[in-house]
């Protein structure tokens, strides 16, 4: 989700739950995203997971794509844009439930994402996980031509 303020671009990020990212900020962050399920259309799963992590919805006729990237870790993120505005403040996040710490047998339940925020697409290059940056260059270049 993108807005305009004042004429800057500011995108909302989301920041992921659980005790390993508790302490995190830069590089943590990541533009809402989830799993296609089998025979899913890709464009309807980023609206589902956008609704599930952050409690907001998306108007499907201002959605357009932003491509996608690699991770680090081999995996594909698809991204989609839409003008929006919301309250950060609030968004609510599904649950997940993960054993932690790992190998302890104690299962613990928290947010998939257990906050989001507007920021600029400069401070936004500095949060997100380095991998989803070139979809800023993506929002910013298609903004500039639309």
């Amino acid at each position: 989700m993108f807005r305009r303020d004042r004429g800057d671009v500011e995108v909302l990020i989301a920041h992921p739950g659980g005790p390993f990212w508790a302490r995190k900020d830069s590089g943590a962050w990541s533009v809402p995203k989830g799993l296609v399920e089998q025979g899913e259309d890709p464009e309807q799963a980023a609206l589902r997971e956008f609704t599930e992590e952050t409690g907001f919805s998306v108007d499907s006729g201002d959605i357009f794509s932003l491509g996608s990237v690699t991770m680090r870790s081999g995996k594909e993120v698809m991204a989609w844009a839409a003008p929006g505005a919301v309250d950060p403040a609030q968004a609510s996040s599904n649950l997940v439930t993960m054993e932690w710490p790992r190998g302890s047998g104690r299962v613990i339940d928290f947010p998939e994402v257990d906050r989001v925020a507007w920021v600029s697409v400069e401070q936004a290059a500095r949060l997100l996980n380095p991998a989803q940056v070139p979809f800023l260059a993506r929002l910013t270049k298609y903004l500039d031509h639309a």
